[in-house]
């Protein structure tokens, strides 16, 4: 699975991307010049009728002695002598530079790690396709792992509800609600399920409790991708022209935002992409320290001043550096601001339009992280965030560590906002794309 791209066609995760067209032209002009460094294979039929003592001679290369006076009579029968018809010498071939084996040439330049073309390749394609399969089983798994709190949790109180039960009535309704609202699913998502749940009964559709998991799952998949019809739901909806890709992290202290930021780096280099680190958290003393240790862990290079020097100077000099350095993606770090703060919020706005003047459209994005684990509190932060910072995404951290993972379907309910990436682990793998189908599917397995 890709994790960013700004490529809507021609992508291959696995960096098979590689022009087919310009290296099809490469072929085809070695082909060309090797023909012409080939000397001719046979004589033409005219050069064999001629006799031997006419076939074209080379000049020699060195010098001769000048040839030694004759008496008059010799030198008349020299002149006597009938002279044989002579060709016009032909020239040897210029030298031409020989063909480099394939393995040699230059390869074509692409934006891929892989940097692999058809010819020449180590791996084949469905031995790609099949490592790209066996990824994307590993990241189902790795989420599935990330959730299982959440999981039990909800299976378990879901099953107590339907525990002896033989009808649904009022009273189970009262404590499936309950269930979803410990799940931190919140009382506006709750409220909107349980009206679904109530017309299923009616109907005689929902009468088992896997008839009532299903519409429940249904309802939720639903909440997930209607959000991401608003804000950023992915990259590629700015055209590749525009560079540096300007993407501003946002949120309050602790709740990871800067080993988010070193990871974000991490893997959006690894999909082939130049990528520099702007370090505008300028009011807490250890901020580009820490940054700092994450730009030097993922070899990615960071644009950073001395505390208390003004956030949005820094953001100047780093789009002016990613413009020169031709970088594709430049995420910004900000104070972790308390949303109460309104002259640290005046200073994002102030951020917000420098970056606008230097880079059409940016900041792109707009990411606030939020704490899994804080549940209903994270959902009132971004409430404040999206006032102010214009929020288009969401990136949820420790998912892994809480059996309230709900709170990722009440940010899309309540804000509509997209979840963008969660973090469901410590290693720098371990930030991944949200996927909404895999999220709720692994919810209700």
């Amino acid at each position: 699975m890709a994790f960013w791209r700004r490529k809507k066609e021609g992508f291959v995760t696995l960096g098979l991307n590689e022009p087919t067209e310009t290296r099809a032209a490469e072929l085809k002009r070695a082909e060309e010049k090797r023909k012409k460094v080939e000397p001719p294979a046979a004589l033409t039929q005219t050069e064999k009728s001629l006799p031997a003592a006419t076939a074209p001679v080379l000049e020699p290369t060195t010098t001769a002695a000048p040839p030694t006076p004759l008496p008059a009579n010799e030198t008349q029968a020299v002149t006597a002598t009938p002279q044989p018809v002579q060709r016009e010498t032909q020239r040897p071939p210029e030298p031409q530079e020989p063909l480099k084996p394939a393995a040699a040439q230059k390869p074509v330049q692409s934006r891929s790690p892989f940097r692999t073309s058809i010819l020449g390749l180590d791996r084949t394609i469905e031995e790609l396709q099949a490592e790209e399969a066996a990824l994307e089983q590993e990241f189902s798994a790795r989420f599935r792992r990330a959730v299982a709190a959440t999981r039990e949790s909800l299976n378990e109180k879901i099953d107590t509800v339907f525990q002896g039960r033989k009808q649904i009535d009022a009273e189970l309704l009262d404590e499936l609600e309950e269930a979803l609202i410990a799940a931190d699913i919140g009382v506006p998502t709750t409220l909107h399920i349980l009206e679904t749940v109530r017309r299923g009964i009616a109907r005689k559709q929902i009468n088992d409790i896997e008839a009532l998991k299903l519409s429940i799952k249904t309802e939720l998949l639903s909440i997930l991708q209607d959000a991401e019809s608003n804000g950023i739901a992915s990259e590629t909806g700015v055209p590749e022209s525009v560079a540096p890709y300007v993407m501003m992290i946002v949120g309050v202290n602790g709740v990871g935002k800067t080993t988010t930021i070193g990871k974000l780096a991490q893997r959006i280099k690894a999909e082939g992409n130049d990528v520099l680190i702007c370090a505008a958290d300028t009011f807490r003393a250890a901020a580009s320290d820490q940054l700092a240790i994450w730009a030097e862990r993922t070899g990615v290079p960071l644009i950073q001043q001395k505390q208390g020097t003004d956030p949005a100077a820094v953001l100047f000099d780093s789009l002016k550096a990613a413009k020169s350095r031709s970088s594709d993606v430049l995420i910004v770090d900000t104070a972790g601001r308390l949303h109460n703060k309104s002259n640290l919020m005046a200073e994002l706005e102030k951020m917000k339009r420098v970056a606008g003047r230097e880079v059409e459209g940016a900041p792109h994005e707009t990411l606030l992280v939020i704490d899994a684990v804080t549940g209903q509190n994270g959902l009132e932060q971004a409430r404040q965030f999206l006032k102010v910072a214009g929020v288009t995404g969401i990136v949820l951290t420790k998912l892994d560590g809480t059996a309230k993972g709900g709170i990722a379907v009440a940010i899309a309910k309540e804000l509509n906002l997209p979840i963008r990436y969660v973090g469901i682990g410590e290693k720098v793998d371990d930030l991944v794309v949200f996927d909404a189908e895999q999220y709720v599917n692994s919810l209700f397995e």
